[in-house]
């Protein structure tokens, strides 16, 4: 898709939500949420396709989902890996490579309207669904999760901090809802009107403001052991994200990086978390 056309059809979405917001409010935030929510890519691609299907498990049902879960069976912990925002388990490769030479027994799967797996939105309460689903039935003591893969594994353990999990990492997560939406409004070209009645969608849904949904928050009181990436010059999600994170997480460490990007696929990273995890 030619540059322009990638500016102008947020703004086009933009304009259709202020005047609709006028007319229906409710009609409006529910449209601009799921325009939000709303995934676009991460469909598994020819070159994923052989090294995916080789690992399949099983498909299981969680909810309205039908959710694709892969395995490489090892003999030591189970480690469960959550990608982000517009990818599938395919972004382990590398990790995953790393971990089956420990011998780590490792689960991952594809989000709703990611790879495999059914859907066509996601958002963080929808993931942490799916994240629990994964810790009852396969019972891993240890989860890894990238961009909003991580923020959602934080988010879940503070909704269900009995779990069984002792060690997290997170890799380029976000924290702030707010700033997610800021971003969003700035997108679009939101006025104020389609915002507030967007916020107030929000809190009917889901039983918070998104001042409220925050990594750093939901960590206040997690006393298991956590490892963070970020990259300073991250350009998707803020650096100051983890740092937030850190500061209110007693039991965290934080693993700064310069020139990795979001993505983070490095060595550098890969062999940081196999330490981390024999500790």
């Amino acid at each position: 898709m030619p540059a322009f056309l990638q500016k102008l059809i947020p703004k086009l979405y933009g304009l259709y939500f202020n005047i609709l917001v006028w007319f229906s409010s409710k009609k409006a935030a529910y449209k601009a949420f799921i325009v939000f929510a709303t995934v676009r890519k991460g469909r598994i691609l020819p070159n994923q396709k052989e090294y995916l299907d080789t690992a399949k498990l099983e498909v299981v049902t969680v909810g309205e989902h039908k959710i694709q879960v892969y395995n490489w069976v090892g003999a030591k912990e189970t480690v469960l890996l959550v990608h982000g925002w517009e990818s599938n388990t395919w972004r382990w490769h590398k990790l995953i490579e790393k971990l089956q030479k420990e011998d780590y027994n490792i689960i991952a799967f594809d989000a709703p309207a990611h790879g495999y797996s059914t859907g066509k939105i996601l958002h963080a309460p929808l993931y942490a669904k799916q994240v629990q689903a994964m810790l009852l039935k396969y019972k891993p003591t240890i989860a890894i999760g990238h961009s909003m893969g991580g923020m959602t594994i934080l988010y879940n353990e503070y909704k269900n901090p009995n779990n069984i999990l002792e060690k997290m990492v997170t890799i380029g997560s976000p924290s702030e809802f707010h700033e997610i939406m800021a971003h969003y409004k700035s997108l679009l070209g939101l006025n104020n009107k389609v915002i507030s009645a967007l916020n107030q969608f929000i809190q009917e849904k889901f039983n918070f403001t998104t001042e409220e949904f925050s990594s750093a928050k939901f960590v206040e009181h997690n006393n298991k052991k956590g490892l963070l990436f970020h990259d300073k010059f991250d350009k998707i999600a803020p650096y100051h994200a983890s740092v937030d994170v850190h500061k209110h997480w007693k039991g965290s460490e934080l693993v700064s990086t310069e020139g990795f990007g979001h993505s983070m696929h490095q060595d550098e990273v890969n062999n940081k978390i196999i330490s981390f995890l024999a500790e």
